[in-house]
């Protein structure tokens, strides 16, 4: 029909889509914060976030396969808990990811040359939503080409971590001192050096401390929610559906390759920066990546992992630009959104105004606003999105695929764990974006 989009992705393709948006700009970003709420425990919170990912993947893929639909959880929330649900969960996705789109492209600007972070921005929004409009399958090449140099880069990065040492670990510069007495693995660094002290009387004039993070419970729940942001992109395979060839067998298969070779990844690079920096240097550390390569005396590398950040912000741009269009999409089709949003080019069969709405939507964003520190509410929309995803895949029977009941149920358990767990403005943000959200369903409601 030529209101469908065709179905052109193959499961390596589906697994790529899916790569590039799990493995993007947050694994050369994520672990700082979360080595500063988990400390040496960061290890523990990344095997808590997969287990989430696990059980959400699990139930996605369910999902998809009973509904191979463009749209994933806003279409699944429709179908099998009611209307509002399914409204709610493409509301808190589409807002969210559309931030998420910006802040990414913002990244890829500031990585590539930073006084012009923001025109560099809106060229690559311009370019990635001229290559969607192209067809899906030319959006997963390219993605195919970014994913595998972000992997030679991850790979250098943890080569250098783990070589003999043939350099001096490299620090950064910290303006807070307190006493180490007593503190274990107290560690003072300046530009070019890390020393150990035992007190305060060893501590070398200019140079500052740096502590261990303390380690609590409620610190490895919000380190797993913040690095649970970082594995959510094998979304955008389930969003995709309609396009994926063989939907039943496909998308689970997808999902679970991406999922694992992902986990696989982000486990050796955490492990090799708490190697080589430490969780106190790492929680520091604004580059975490850039210092592990310096802190293996591998200097060189450092244009190397600089330029491996900004083609991973491109990816999860791709990525995410594809994923937000289909969702705009579905919402279309049962006028949640603009029913001229709902066409399909039938040439390419893409949603190009869709399309061409999102990246509009993106470019204004990147034009009028900073959002890399105002889009902590997208970590809260995930989390809120995927709950959704486990409620509805808690309604399939055995006939339909159903997981067993304790994957859904513990997924959706464990998002609203994390959610809760957030720190604090991301949860307020996130529950006002899903306020107004609620409002204007009431308000269209009650107008239709």
């Amino acid at each position: 029909m030529a209101d469908e989009l065709a179905r052109r992705l193959e499961t390596r393709d589906a697994v790529v889509v899916g790569l590039s948006a799990m493995i993007g700009a947050g694994v050369f970003a994520v672990f700082a914060p979360a080595a500063a709420a988990a400390g040496s425990w960061l290890l523990a919170a990344l095997g808590l976030a997969a287990v989430v990912a696990y059980c959400n993947a699990t139930s996605s893929a369910r999902l998809a396969a009973r509904h191979p639909e463009s749209g994933g959880t806003y279409v699944y929330g429709r179908r099998r808990l009611g209307p509002f649900w399914g409204y709610l969960a493409g509301w808190g996705f589409t807002v969210g990811k559309t931030a998420s789109c910006a802040a990414m492209a913002l990244t890829f600007g500031a990585y590539a040359a930073p006084d012009l972070a923001r025109p560099l921005a809106v060229a690559a929004v311009v370019v990635l939503t001229v290559l969607n409009l192209s067809g899906v399958r030319r959006s997963a090449r390219a993605a195919r080409l970014m994913v595998g140099f972000v992997l030679l880069v991850l790979t250098a990065v943890v080569a250098a971590a783990f070589l003999p040492d043939t350099g001096t670990a490299i620090g950064l510069p910290v303006d807070d001192t307190a006493d180490p007495a007593g503190i274990p693995n107290a560690q003072v660094v300046d530009k070019d050096q890390v020393v150990q002290v035992g007190s305060l009387d060893d501590l070398p004039p200019g140079l500052h401390l740096i502590l261990d993070p303390e380690v609590t419970g409620w610190g490895v729940l919000q380190a797993a929610g913040l690095l649970f942001f970082a594995f959510a992109g094998y979304a955008r395979v389930a969003t995709m559906g309609e396009e994926v060839r063989d939907p039943g067998r496909t998308i689970p298969r997808a999902i679970g390759i991406a999922l694992g070779l992902t986990l696989v990844v982000y486990t050796l690079v955490a492990a090799a920066a708490l190697h080589t920096l430490g969780p106190g240097l790492l929680a520091a550390s604004p580059e975490p990546l850039v210092e592990v390569v310096k802190a293996g005396g591998e200097r060189w590398l450092e244009p190397v992992v600089r330029a491996g950040a900004a083609v991973a912000s491109l990816g999860a741009l791709l990525a995410l630009l594809l994923g937000v269009s289909r969702t705009v999409l579905a919402m279309a089709r049962e006028r949640d959104l603009p029913g001229a949003l709902a066409a399909v080019d039938p040439v390419r069969q893409a949603p190009r105004r869709a399309e061409l709405a999102v990246g509009a939507a993106v470019v204004v964003l990147v034009l009028v606003a900073d959002l890399r520190e105002a889009i902590g509410f997208s970590s809260f929309g995930v989390l809120v999105y995927y709950a959704i995803a486990n409620a509805a895949a808690l309604t399939l029977g055995r006939d339909e695929g159903a997981p067993p009941k304790a994957v859904p149920v513990l997924g959706l358990a464990l998002c609203l764990l994390l959610a809760a767990t957030l720190p604090l403005p991301s949860v307020v943000a996130g529950l006002i974006v899903f306020a107004v959200g609620a409002a204007l369903w009431a308000v269209r409601r009650r107008l239709a």
